[in-house]
């Protein structure tokens, strides 16, 4: 099966088309990096994996996994006996399907595991499968809340293992472009980062309709449930599980960690916010959810304003606006753009319209004088646009996982960067639940309250 049939991204690009991709007049092409064009890997270097969770995204993870070169799904393991069907219908063979996760880890032939589970069984997957000995790829945001996190980054450090958290962002083409100009200080002083992520549907809102043979007879409901409070079987809650607090972080751990990623791995930085201010409702989608539709975060990074708005009830462009003294960059989905700016006056002072005609002249005259360049040297400031692929493409940064456990290289996501980025999603979930601002206090590991 391909990718465009479990994307929700890939499937809105094949509805809506993908003329964002087309290279433009005055309009640089970013080809994708070398390493994933998909060169052969020698037999010795085929890693055997195995998948937990072959949902929605489980699915996506799976069929762009078993498309690359080199590697080959040998186990799927998912509480719902309908996925294991599904799992087979991807990797397109017979291979072991269970309920229990546990048996993968248990495989000495299984190489690495690829972790896409509702979001409060994270961190006891990935830290099970680190103890096995397994290299890790685990669906964002990497962590359920704070104290998972930090169990998440001791596992971590303990082993020589890999991981690597699944927001694409840190393997784009445009994001690396980005880094590049901030790194060459193409903005000058940064001063405001502004991003912004709008849907407008319900399957945006994660009103998935639950398969309609889902039952307690082929769904282990009870260990689903797993650390969450126990209720009775929920079809709605199995599908639509990022709706509440008990499974899921809500629009920021599935939102708001792609804007925080990719803003990161731009700026070159991996730490949590100094502090952050949160708002919002459920203003659209009252469907018996307690996380916010609607939730705009006020971040400080480095001493700088960083304001992000989510929203499913209004669509709008996903983009990330770096602003500087010297210019702007802006992030989209296929493209990068910078637009310079001169920073200082370009023309007479305007106030001087409250001077008297005689004054007035004799002030333009001078500036003109001391401020106009020589004919023909006037500057040219030249906005730039660089497209390139995606960046949300899952491609890149599974083969970016795999081409880490060949080579034992580290990864740029690893548990320490998903970390910071998830906390930056749980501040901003604890201020709007708070009602206050909030910051991680690093000394006893815990958010607190500003006020």
């Amino acid at each position: 099966m391909t990718r465009s049939l479990f994307s929700r991204r890939a499937f809105l690009q094949t509805t809506a088309g993908a003329a964002g991709a087309s290279l433009v007049p005055g309009s640089i092409l970013l080809e994708a990096e070398p390493s994933f064009s998909g060169r052969l890997a020698a037999a010795s270097d085929r890693i055997r994996f195995g998948i937990v969770g072959v949902g929605m995204e489980g699915s996506n993870v799976l069929a762009t996994a078993v498309a690359l070169p080199g590697v080959e799904c040998v186990a799927a393991a998912d509480l719902y006996d309908g996925r294991h069907t599904l799992a087979r219908e991807i990797v397109g063979k017979p291979i072991k399907t269970t309920r229990r996760y546990k048996e993968l880890l248990d495989d000495k032939e299984i190489d690495a595991i690829l972790i896409a589970v509702p979001d409060h069984w994270h961190k006891q997957v990935v830290v099970d499968a680190l103890a096995a000995g397994k290299d890790v790829y685990c669906e964002k945001p990497m962590s359920h809340n704070p104290a998972d996190g930090l169990e998440m980054v001791a596992a971590y450090k303990k082993t020589d293992r890999i991981v690597q958290i699944g927001a694409q962002r840190t393997s784009s083409v445009l994001c690396a472009k980005a880094k590049e100009l901030l790194a060459k200080g193409a903005i000058g002083d940064l001063n405001l980062i502004e991003a912004s992520y709008g849907r407008n549907d319900p399957n945006g809102a994660w009103e998935y309709p639950p398969p309609p043979d889902l039952s307690p007879e082929n769904l282990d409901w009870d260990t689903w449930l797993g650390t969450a409070p126990k209720k009775p079987f929920d079809p709605n809650t199995f599908a639509r599980w990022r709706c509440w607090k008990e499974y899921g972080t809500g629009v920021a751990g599935d939102l708001l960690v792609h804007l925080i990623s990719g803003m990161q791995f731009s700026l070159g930085i991996n730490e949590a916010p100094t502090r952050v201010s949160a708002f919002g409702g459920i203003y659209r989608f009252k469907d018996g959810r307690n996380m916010p539709d609607v939730h705009p975060v006020l971040f400080e990074y480095m001493g700088i304003p960083v304001y992000m708005r989510l929203s499913l009830g209004s669509e709008s462009p996903e983009v990330t606006r770096f602003q500087g003294s010297k210019g702007a960059i802006e992030l989209r989905e296929f493209s990068v753009t910078y637009a310079p700016q001169a920073g200082v006056d370009t023309s007479p002072s305007y106030y001087t319209s409250s001077y008297p005609a005689k004054m007035r002249e004799a002030y333009a005259k001078q500036w003109h004088e001391e401020h106009d360049p020589p004919p023909g040297k006037e500057p040219a400031a030249e906005t730039i646009t660089w497209n390139g692929n995606d960046y949300d493409d899952l491609r890149p940064h599974l083969a970016r996982f795999f081409d880490a456990v060949r080579s034992r290289q580290p990864v740029v996501q690893d548990a320490v960067f998903g970390h910071n980025a998830a906390l930056a999603c749980h501040l901003a979930n604890e201020s709007y639940f708070r009602k206050t601002p909030v910051y991680w206090d690093a000394g006893s590991q815990t958010i607190k309250s500003l006020s």
